[in-house]
């Protein structure tokens, strides 16, 4: 299956008082751990949906790592541009730029679920959580949303969802507040 990652990185870090995602954690900018999350992931492509001011770094080996610039902050907007990078791909995870945590095997395994569902989603304590992998044909659904709205609601709606139930709640955790960075620091995987 040929499958893509999307590294969602263009929001606007209102809580965080500012460039959160180039904010150090554990002695790299944020959002360098989505990324290596995203590459570890079974793709071919990692596409970054980010801000002009997001510097990505440069990323040897692969697979490899492209940017899509938008001037949005407007969460279904990076996913519509992501989506659009990515639309040859037989699948498509989404990764949150603000999550540092995510464990590198949650992807391999959640490609293992899909099979013909809509998407495949990790589940810790009954909780959604990210990366998301969605077929094919969620696409055209994803390209449909509007506003400051993931695919959340779009998700809940439905019933051909594969969850994987993991019990690492690394899947929940994200960065909101500089003081999250402390707190995720002492966190153990």
């Amino acid at each position: 299956m040929k499958l893509a990652a999307l590294v969602l990185a263009a929001g606007s870090a209102r809580r965080f008082g500012g460039d959160k995602l180039a904010a150090s954690f554990r002695g790299r900018p944020l959002v360098h751990h989505a990324i290596a999350a995203a590459r570890a992931a079974p793709v071919e492509r990692v596409v970054v949906v980010c801000s002009d001011c997001l510097a990505i770094g440069d990323w040897p080996g692969g697979p490899a790592v492209e940017t899509v610039r938008i001037a949005s902050t407007a969460l279904a907007q990076s996913l519509r541009a992501g989506m659009a990078a990515v639309a040859e791909a037989e699948g498509a995870f989404v990764f949150l730029g603000d999550m540092p945590l995510i464990p590198h095997d949650i992807a391999g395994r959640l490609a293992g679920r899909l099979g013909a569902n809509f998407a495949a989603v990790p589940r810790c304590a009954g909780r959604s959580g990210h990366p998301v992998l969605f077929s094919r044909r969620a696409f055209g659904a994803i390209t449909r949303l509007t506003g400051d709205e993931g695919a959340g609601r779009l998700l809940r709606r439905r019933d051909d969802i594969a969850f994987l139930e993991v019990s690492d709640d690394a899947i929940l955790l994200d960065v909101d507040r500089a003081a999250d960075i402390a707190r995720l620091e002492k966190h153990a995987r």
